[in-house]
């Protein structure tokens, strides 16, 4: 079969016809690779900002349809529809047990010790051990999420990781109420969807931050009610909150200065909700005084601290009754040949959602 092969970091994708994806084991299905989503964490895999393991497949934001199960499933079977879900839980570890599966480490740490794919001798890892640039993959059962037929490949694959992501970090990790203020720094797929969440939560003042102009037009058509370049916030700050702040500030990108940012941003006693993966040796500097006199809390939101299992319906049930517009988020369909150019758009004015889709001509 076709892939996207990454030998090493920061270098282009290979894309090879010669890859055969290992499996399906016991408790595990291999997925046809419908559509596969874009996301800011594959360039951040292949540039060294997340650790990944090499050669390596990435993509992880990803639907198809079951082509065969491993022994012990039972609930699924060749043709049912499904959406990767990149992040699952195991069920029996300590965050398990505490009601955290998003927190869940098990098959992810398993995805960095064990290859996905061959290509002839050459073990390739998959990336979260997913691995979506491809046209097959395999997961474990709890790894895919089954969803009505009717429902687009497009739109099942940005469920998978963008839009969960956004929307989930405002109404799980945050809980955002109807009246309350948020500002979100960051206006790709991901910002788009926390702006969209908030709007389905109620939210009264939406603010969209972002350093390129097209990004924040976009912002508006998407909820935000009002949008500014970084340097403009403090004086519209001051504008709509009379200087206090907005009750939830979600920082999208993770910079070291955006954190700082979404700090600034917040009202005393508000909510940093730090979304964007980040790098491990970026540093963020808070004093003493300031983390006790303030009362802000800062709070991560790894996954929308989601439940697959539970949160990919709902989200496709708010698409169905028109409250997400996920159609709108794709801006560009592609080819898996196109993956490298892809990753290169990520941050373009013109790009909220890139998805590399199974037959298209372009």
């Amino acid at each position: 079969m076709r892939a996207a092969v990454l030998h090493d970091l920061g270098e282009k994708l290979d894309i090879r016809d010669d890859v055969t994806v290992l499996g399906p084991g016991p408790g595990e299905i291999r997925i046809r690779v419908r559509a596969a989503g874009v996301c800011h964490s594959d360039q951040s895999a292949r540039d060294g900002g997340l650790p990944q393991p090499m050669p390596a497949v990435l993509g992880h934001e990803a639907a198809g349809d079951v082509l065969e199960v491993g022994d012990g499933v039972d609930d699924l079977a060749a043709g049912d529809r499904v959406i990767v879900n990149w992040l699952p839980s195991c069920g029996t570890c300590a965050e398990c047990r505490r009601g955290e599966p998003y927190l869940c480490m098990t098959h992810v740490m398993a995805g960095y010790a064990m290859p996905r794919f061959m290509a002839g001798d050459l073990p390739i890892f998959g990336m979260a051990g997913c691995g979506a640039f491809a046209e097959e993959m395999v997961v474990p059962r709890i790894g895919a999420v089954p969803i009505e037929p009717d429902v687009p490949y497009e739109i099942a694959a940005l469920v998978g990781c963008g839009v969960m992501t956004g929307v989930g970090a405002v109404v799980n990790t945050a809980r955002v109420r109807p009246g309350d203020s948020v500002v979100v720094i960051g206006c790709g797929g991901v910002g788009i969807s926390a702006i969209q969440g908030a709007r389905v939560a109620g939210a009264a003042l939406i603010v969209a931050v972002d350093t390129v102009p097209a990004k924040l037009d976009v912002a508006r058509r998407f909820g935000a009610t009002h949008a500014v370049s970084p340097d403009r916030l403090s004086d519209l700050v001051t504008e709509v909150t009379g200087g206090e702040g907005f009750d939830y500030a979600f920082d999208v990108v993770a910079l070291p200065q955006t954190l700082r940012t979404a700090w600034t941003a917040a009202r005393r006693g508000g909510t940093v909700v730090v979304v964007g993966a980040g790098r491990a040796e970026h540093q963020v500097a808070f004093n003493p005084f300031e983390l006790l006199f303030e009362g802000k809390k800062i709070v991560p939101s790894l996954y929308g601290s989601a439940y697959p299992p539970r949160d990919f319906p709902r989200l496709i049930a708010l698409w169905r009754a028109g409250r997400l517009d996920l159609d709108g988020m794709i801006t560009h369909r592609l080819r898996l040949d196109q993956a490298d150019e892809a990753l290169a758009a990520l941050g373009r004015g013109d790009v909220i959602r890139q998805v590399i889709v199974s037959g298209v001509d372009a």
